[in-house]
Formats: structure tokens, C-alpha cells, sequence
């Protein structure tokens, strides 16, 4: 599957530069420090929705199990880092991520914040997929791009099931239409940010 076809499968509008690879192998323990910290706020994302919205059912039983992956998936960097003789560094700020929670739609309804947050995760996701793939097939390593290639399926479907959970709650129409914007807002917010080799995003 070429790049362009993997990016208009998950929606995103700009590819990844092609230079952000090389970058994140210059120093492994950069990147899987920020890996690692990447799938401990994808949990923490799951909980949040959980705890914010216990009556949508439907919800909390696919959020669930994906805050035991996410979880597993920080406890398998960290095994990582490990193997390697790495250490795992200290948060650091996430600037995309940052970007991406202003351009949320402020002072609507509780109903309105949860089509938000789900969009706005359904990125993050889709992103971090298209990112996994990208190490999967261009990093030196075989075992590495074996390991990568793990991520980048799990990302895919939690992508998916964001995306799912906000059509079966607001519609398609209304889902499809604020998940443009977003797309079109994200691709901007990558135009502006320099390729970094320590950070996945």
C-alpha cells in the first residue's frame, strides 16, 4: 500500500516528511520516551471519556478494553527501552497535541465537548498509525519494523473506533463534516511544526 493511498484511507491530508525517519533513529531513546508517554495519555484519554460520559454504554465498553492496550503498549516500550540499555526520560510538552485541543470548540454543550474529544482522538490515532508505518518499513532494524508494525495495526482500529463511536452518537453528516475541519486544521498545524526526531507527532 503506497503512502498516498495509506493516508487517504485514514483521511489525513498531509504526509509525514520524509525525513522525520532518519531523525527518530538518530536517538532511540528520544523517541521511545516519547512513544512510551504517547500510549500512557491514550489510556489516560480512554479513562477521561469513560469517567466524563458513564451513561453512553456503548462507550465505556469499547473504551474499556482499549485502556488495557494502550497500557500494555507503554509497558512494551518500556521493555524496550530496557532491552536496549535505555533509559526512559522525562515527559516532554506535545506541541501537535496542543495544537490540536485549541481548535476544539469551546463552550457548547457537555454533548457537543464529547464530539470534540472524540474527533480529536480519532486524529492522534490516525496520525500515530500513519507515523508507525512509516518506522515499520524504513527502519534499519528488521526486528524493529516487525515490532512497529504491531502499532501501527492497533492504531488503525482504535482510529476507527473513535471515529465510529461519533457517527453512531452525532450522525454521519454532522461526524464527517467537523472531521474536515479537523483534518484540514491538522494539516496546517503539520505544515508549521519542524520534523522532529524525538517526538512521534
Amino acid at each position: 500500500m503506497d503512502a498516498t493511498l495509506q493516508n487517504t484511507k485514514l483521511g489525513l491530508k498531509l504526509p509525514t516528511d520524509p525525513r522525520w525517519v532518519d531523525l527518530a533513529e538518530i536517538d532511540l531513546e528520544e523517541i521511545l520516551t516519547d512513544h512510551a508517554y504517547c500510549e500512557q495519555k491514550a489510556a489516560t484519554a480512554c479513562i477521561s471519556l469513560i469517567q466524563a460520559y458513564p451513561e453512553r454504554l456503548e462507550l465505556v465498553e469499547e473504551l474499556a478494553p482499549v485502556v488495557t492496550e494502550e497500557w500494555g503498549h507503554f509497558r512494551m516500550v518500556l521493555s524496550e527501552l530496557k532491552k536496549r540499555g535505555l533509559r526512559l526520560g522525562r515527559q516532554r510538552k506535545d506541541e501537535y497535541v496542543n495544537e490540536l485541543l485549541k481548535f476544539q470548540q469551546k463552550g457548547g454543550s457537555r454533548e457537543e465537548a464529547l464530539l470534540e474529544r472524540l474527533l480529536t482522538c480519532a486524529l492522534i490515532e490516525a496520525r500515530s498509525c500513519e507515523r508507525f508505518r512509516l518506522l515499520s518499513l524504513y527502519c534499519a532494524e528488521d526486528s524493529l519494523r516487525d515490532w512497529y508494525h504491531k502499532f501501527m495495526v492497533a492504531e488503525a482500529s482504535h482510529y476507527r473506533l473513535f471515529l465510529d463511536l461519533a457517527e453512531n452518537y452525532f450522525g454521519k453528516e454532522k461526524t464527517r463534516h467537523r472531521w474536515q475541519e479537523y483534518l484540514r486544521h491538522e494539516a496546517e498545524i503539520m505544515q508549521q511544526l519542524k520534523p522532529r526526531g524525538d517526538r512521534m507527532h
